[in-house]
């Protein structure tokens, strides 16, 4: 978990994707300042060629890396830690014989603003946690460099393999904004209901396939006097990791789509969006959530959770490094799919997994070679597998983690991803646009599961909200066609 204070570990530790909040409360300016100020100076808009030393190109040193260049990286220091990435600093540094400055931080956003503004940001950045740069900002203004140059240079492991055919292809889906890939996102997370098996065991309860099925077994186990569910209530948009991924499991990708488009009705038109909040209204009215919930931070659920105090929570991979201070040695930390509805386009054992822990390398950093350099060490198989035991997550390294011995949770998670096959399911709404999903959709969902709102009443103004931002020109939009 690193050095940090407990109540950063509290606020700020969360991974990747997720993340993106502007955790509410937490942080005395405005997060969404940080990011309408981000990066208008330093050039703006240009787009001229990067200007790193270069070095000579060979089969070893493919993206022409020059011996003894400096480089600095920015990492994200949260539930993942940064060790990972200092020991991939290691070998660069070993390579060229350079000094490599390294940052760990939780503070991202407020730390690097004003260095694009002042033209001297990074060379490589780990852009994750509740404080995070906007990217889209950053793209639109040409400060990311374009990763294709990485994607078609010959991979750490394989000089006859490009480094593209490496890494899963939604890796590079995820990373694009419009035509241009500038975004590498290093870790891939699985997404889902989290349990302990040992408890399922023990309690002769098997993990539900239906919406159904769920409901009849919260009955069961709050009759044993232990909630069925606890969630992280002070960052509601922890549930959307389940419930944006079951409508899209239920109602298909296509409809899904039309909602990270903003679509007009996108939301009050969907009948998955029906049956999924109503799931949601019916669990809360039921009282199957852990009393107090609302209150909790991300940190405090998971402790609940480990404690046995709620079977399930709605979680991703990084949950098994994130909660080891207090997770149980025989505890059988297991990850569950989808559940099945009525009438789903996508098939039992759908699996939310996605590409998450977004990496940029800055277009007018001193270094930006060595800062794809780096990245490319990341992506051998080496660096992949340290990942995989230091924080107990996937990469998007393919096939990394083969004849490894795996921690439980991982082991778990890997597993559900090997089963889904090619029923994977991937969102934009909450990457797009953060303030709306983690603050404005996120409220409305604090209060559904509160019993304060009704589903129809959810679906309605979660419809008002994203028509909002689909009808605001400050906000940049993007298009998604798969």
């Amino acid at each position: 978990m690193g050095s940090t204070s407990a109540h950063n570990n509290e606020g700020l530790g969360r991974r990747g994707l997720i993340k993106r909040s502007a955790a509410l409360g937490l942080i005395s300016v405005p997060t969404m300042s940080f990011l309408s100020a981000c990066a208008t100076g330093g050039g703006g808009g240009e787009k001229g060629p990067t200007k790193a030393p270069g070095g000579e190109k060979t089969e070893k040193n493919p993206l022409g890396v020059k011996q003894g260049a400096a480089l600095e990286a920015f990492i994200f220091k949260g539930g993942l830690g940064d060790q990972y990435a200092k020991d991939a600093e290691a070998d660069f540094k070993a390579t060229y014989g350079a000094e490599v400055k390294h940052t760990g931080t939780q503070q991202v956003g407020p730390k690097l603003t004003p260095r694009f503004a002042g033209g001297n940001p990074p060379d490589v950045i780990d852009n994750s946690g509740a404080d995070h740069l906007d990217m889209n900002k950053l793209s639109t203004q040409g400060q990311l460099q374009d990763l294709n140059v990485l994607l078609d240079a010959s991979s750490m492991d394989d000089p006859a393999k490009k480094v593209r055919d490496t890494i899963h292809p939604s890796t590079i889906e995820k990373g694009k904004h419009g035509d241009k890939f500038d975004v590498l996102y290093y870790a891939f997370t699985i997404y889902g209901t989290w349990y302990s098996q040992k408890l399922l065991e023990s309690k002769g309860w098997a993990y539900p396939k239906t919406l159904d099925e769920m409901v009849t077994l919260c009955g069961e186990i709050k009759k044993t006097g232990v909630a069925p569910w606890t969630y992280a209530g002070k960052y509601p948009y922890y549930v959307h990791f389940n419930l944006f991924a079951q409508i899209a499991k239920i109602g298909g990708m296509e409809k899904w789509i039309a909602i990270d488009n903003l679509e007009p009705n996108a939301w009050t038109s969907n009948d998955a969006v029906k049956e999924v909040v109503e799931h949601y209204e019916e669990l809360a009215a039921k009282k199957y959530f852990l009393e107090g919930s609302q209150g909790l931070t991300h940190i405090q659920s998971q402790t609940a959770w480990n404690k046995g105090k709620a079977v399930f929570i709605p979680n991703g991979s990084w949950v098994e490094n994130e909660a080891a201070p207090t997770t149980p040695p025989d505890f059988g930390m297991a990850v569950g799919a989808l559940f099945d509805g009525t009438g789903d386009k996508m098939p039992h054992g759908t699996l939310r997994a996605e590409p998450s822990e977004p990496y940029l390398v800055s277009a007018k950093g001193q270094n930006p070679v060595g800062g794809m350099e780096l990245l490319r060490i990341m992506l051998s198989k080496k660096h992949a597998q340290n990942f995989a035991t230091k924080v107990k997550s996937l990469t998007c390294v393919m096939d990394a983690t083969e004849g490894m011995t795996l921690s439980p949770g991982l082991a778990s998670a890997s597993k559900v991803f090997k089963e889904a096959g090619t029923n994977l399911i991937s969102l934009q709404l909450q990457e797009w646009y953060p303030a709306l999903t983690d603050e404005k959709i996120g409220g409305l969902t604090g209060q559904l599961l509160t019993g304060e709102l009704k589903a129809a009443d959810w679906i309605k103004k979660t419809q008002e909200e994203c028509d909002k931002v689909a009808k605001d020109s400050s906000v940049a939009k993007f298009k998604r066609t798969a």
